[in-house]
C-alpha cells in the first residue's frame, strides 16, 4: 500500500450480469480510480445470499465477475481484488458492529423497505442487515474514500455513523470514510422508464443494456429507447428519457453534455438512438471478448482470487484484531 495515497474501497454482487449503468456508475469509475487511489474492489457474494440463489450460478457468477473487472481494465498488480467470502473477517466484524446498531437505523432504509417489497416471500433478517455487512466492508480497510450513487448515501452514512460511535466508545479505531459521488454517469436511467434506475431485474429486458449483448442486441434496444414527441435533443427535467441517452452518450465518448447537444442539434431521435446505440457497443464488445478470453484461463482466474484474498485478509485481519482487543476479547498470548 502507498502511504502517500489514500485508501478506496468499493464492491459490486455476483447477482447476474452487470448491466451498462452498473459499468458506467461503478465499474468504469474502478478503473479510473485505481492510479489515484489505494484500491480495495470485493465481489460481494455474501450480500448476494439476501435473496435466493442457485448455488451453481452463484458460484459461475462470481468468476465471471472476477474476468469482467479484469476484461474492463482492472489490474490485479495495482489493486486489492478479491472475493468478499474468503476474507472471514468481514462477517467477523459485522457481529461487533451488528451490537452497536439500532433497529430503527436498519428498519428505516430504503433499499430494504424496496427489496421488502420485492421479495416479500423471502423478507430475512439478512435483507435488514446487510448494510452492517457493508460497513464491515468499508471499515476494515481503513477506507478514506468510497465510491457511491445516490441510492447509497444511506448506507455510507450508518458507516460513518458506526465508525464514530465505536470510536467515542472504545477510542479512535476506524476511519470516518468520506463519498465520492461522479457528476456524470452515477445513475443510468431505464431505457423503457426513465424515471426509473437502470435495473438487471426488469421484467422488460428492453430497459437495460446487458453487459453480455452484442451489438445487434444493444442498438435494437436503443432504437426501442422512450423519448418524447417534440424531437429536440436538449436535456431537461421534462424529457428524462432523451436526458438519459444524452448522459450515456456523454459518459461513453467523454464528451460535455453541451457539445453532444450541439453534436446534435437539428438532428432526429432515430438517428440520436442509433448513434447511442454504436457509442455502446463499441465500447462494450471489446470488453465481452476480453472477458470470454479470461474465462478460458480458470487457472490465472484462480490466481488472481487467492492472491487478492492473501492480501485483503492480511489487512483485515489487522483491523479486526485491533477491534477484538478494544471491546474486551481475550487472546491468549501464544509461545515463540
Amino acid at each position: 500500500m502507498d502511504t502517500d495515497k489514500k485508501t478506496l474501497y468499493s464492491a459490486v454482487q455476483p447477482s447476474g450480469v452487470p448491466t451498462l449503468g452498473n459499468y458506467l456508475g461503478a465499474i468504469k469509475n474502478f478503473v479510473s480510480l485505481q492510479d489515484e487511489y489505494n484500491c480495495i474492489y470485493s465481489i460481494a457474494d455474501l450480500h448476494s445470499l439476501t435473496v435466493k440463489r442457485e448455488p451453481k450460478e452463484l458460484r459461475s457468477q462470481t468468476v465471471e465477475l472476477l474476468a469482467l473487472y479484469i476484461a474492463c481494465g482492472i489490474d490485479p498488480e495495482k489493486v486489492c481484488l478479491f472475493v468478499q467470502s474468503h476474507v472471514s473477517a468481514h462477517a467477523e466484524l459485522t457481529w461487533i458492529l451488528n451490537t452497536m446498531t439500532y433497529p430503527g437505523e436498519l428498519s428505516r432504509m430504503t433499499q430494504f423497505k424496496d427489496k421488502s417489497r420485492s421479495h416479500a416471500d423471502n423478507v430475512n433478517m439478512g435483507l435488514m442487515d446487510y448494510p452492517v455487512l457493508m460497513c464491515s466492508d468499508i471499515l476494515l480497510y481503513g477506507t478514506d474514500v468510497v465510491p457511491i450513487g445516490a441510492d447509497q448515501k444511506q448506507h455510507l452514512e450508518l458507516t460513518r455513523d458506526l465508525a464514530i460511535r465505536f470510536n467515542n466508545r472504545y477510542s479512535p479505531t476506524f476511519t470516518v470514510p468520506e463519498p465520492i459521488i461522479p457528476k456524470t454517469g452515477a445513475r443510468i436511467m431505464s431505457l423503457q422508464d426513465p424515471l426509473h434506475k437502470m435495473s438487471k431485474s426488469d421484467d422488460n429486458e428492453n430497459a437495460y443494456i446487458s453487459m453480455s449483448d452484442d451489438k445487434d442486441a444493444i442498438i435494437r434496444k436503443f432504437k426501442r429507447a422512450v423519448t418524447d414527441s417534440d424531437n429536440v435533443i436538449v436535456c431537461s427535467d421534462d424529457k428524462p428519457g432523451v436526458t438519459n441517452l444524452i448522459s450515456i452518450y456523454s459518459v461513453v465518448t467523454g464528451l460535455e453534455v453541451s457539445e453532444v447537444e450541439k453534436k446534435f442539434a437539428g438532428v432526429g431521435y432515430g438517428e440520436f438512438k442509433v448513434a447511442v446505440g454504436e457509442a455502446v457497443a463499441e465500447l462494450l464488445c471489446p470488453i465481452r471478448a476480453r472477458q470470454k478470453e479470461l474465462l478460458a484461463d480458470k487457472a490465472y482466474l484462480d490466481g488472481v482470487m487467492i492472491r487478492g484474498a492473501e492480501q485483503a485478509n492480511y489487512l483485515a485481519n489487522k483491523m479486526l484484531s485491533k477491534v477484538y482487543r478494544k471491546v474486551g476479547l481475550y487472546s491468549p498470548e501464544r509461545k515463540k
